[in-house]
């Protein structure tokens, strides 16, 4: 049995269902994300560092997106000073990739010193502090950092993303094997995204990855935009994610949008030093990708579903996304708070560093 094969029945067995089910008990635990740290305009540079760093050590994409997940929960319940969240940022990296990760793929303490920024703002982990840190970090996670994300249920739906039976533009898929690749790039883009705007906070990490899938599908022109196999699948009807959905084509536009001014301009591109990770929308040479006006025409196309408000607080926020490339501590706008479902609030644990402040 080949390899992809027995992927393929791995996906399929009842372990990877149960599993899934887990992981969907898990979230609906999750604690409630207010989006009221006083820094919440510093969140966009602070997730684009932890996403650069988890390149530069390769770790997977559940050990990013738990490190991101974690610095917004202790945010949101902590006032921190803005030069010691670098190291708060560090101390979710390194948790989450202990949780994640194997044990040679967690950065040392010693690579993490060497930074440029670290050097540059003057500060220096040691053990002692990192140690104080990661325990302040688990009590506020009452000890528990099984938390999902999106990125732990990507897999499982990336499986049956493409079948046989869809269309390309109203036409048999000219290659399986090639849709499925491009259908696994333009998945991981969106997932990125979603990393981008706390607003993604605001639905189940489920959620977001069923709606990675479906603006995949949509950016790809693979019809229909939603099958049955994946409403049964993850459990969400079009109509659960087209909210969702229409964040991330929106993103993708202002991203397709920046990319053709950086062409364009090659100059003002190069002025923005040092860069911030920005997920580029994957290239597609036998599915074409769609211009940036016309994502939103796909999305009206595939459902009936009324449009969202434009003064709704997320697309506001959304319009912003291009304009916060630059890796450094300046000052972003605030993007709006939302509430999540889930109604369990973390334990008052008492802080043990002095420059933490619990919020009451």
């Amino acid at each position: 049995m080949g390899k992809m094969e027995s992927e393929g029945q791995w996906w399929k067995s009842q372990l990877a269902a149960d599993i899934h089910q887990a992981l969907r008990i898990k979230e609906l635990k999750l604690p409630t994300y207010q989006a009221q740290s006083p820094q919440i305009g510093m969140r966009r540079y602070f997730a684009d560092l932890l996403a650069v760093l988890s390149n530069r050590y390769q770790l997977c994409p559940t050990a990013r997106h738990l490190a991101v997940y974690l610095l917004d929960l202790f945010m949101d319940h902590y006032d921190v000073a803005v030069r010691q969240l670098y190291v708060i940022a560090l101390s979710c990296l390194l948790l989450a990739s202990k949780f994640e990760e194997k044990e040679d793929r967690v950065p040392k303490l010693e690579q993490l010193n060497t930074l440029g920024f670290m050097c540059s703002l003057n500060l220096t982990l040691n053990k002692r502090d990192l140690i104080k840190m990661e325990l302040l970090l688990l009590e506020t996670f009452g000890w528990n950092l099984c938390m999902p994300t999106p990125a732990h249920f990507i897999d499982y739906y990336l499986h049956p993303a493409v079948q046989e039976g869809d269309l390309h533009n109203g036409w048999p898929l000219s290659s399986l094997s090639k849709t499925k690749a491009f259908m696994d790039k333009y998945t991981h883009y969106f997932l990125e995204v979603s990393l981008q705007d706390h607003a993604f906070l605001s639905f189940r990490p489920s959620q977001v990855a069923a709606a990675c899938i479906a603006a995949s599908r949509i950016c790809l022109q693979i019809s229909p935009s939603w099958t049955t196999v994946l409403h049964l699948l993850t459990g969400y009807s079009w109509d659960h994610l087209t909210q969702c959905i229409q964040l991330m084509l929106l993103a993708h536009d202002n991203d397709v949008k920046e990319a053709n001014k950086s062409k364009s301009s090659p100059s003002a591109s190069q002025s923005l030093q040092p860069q911030a990770h920005v997920p580029h929308s994957p290239a597609t040479p036998s599915l074409q990708r769609q211009p940036a006006s016309s994502s939103q025409q796909l999305l009206l196309q595939a459902s009936s579903y009324p449009q969202l408000s434009q003064h709704s607080p997320a697309l506001s926020q959304l319009h912003m996304l291009a304009d916060c490339q630059a890796l450094g501590p300046v000052g972003l706008p605030p993007p709006r708070g939302f509430a999540s479902d889930a109604d369990q609030e973390f334990p008052n644990g008492k802080p043990t560093v002095e420059w933490i402040q619990l919020r009451s």
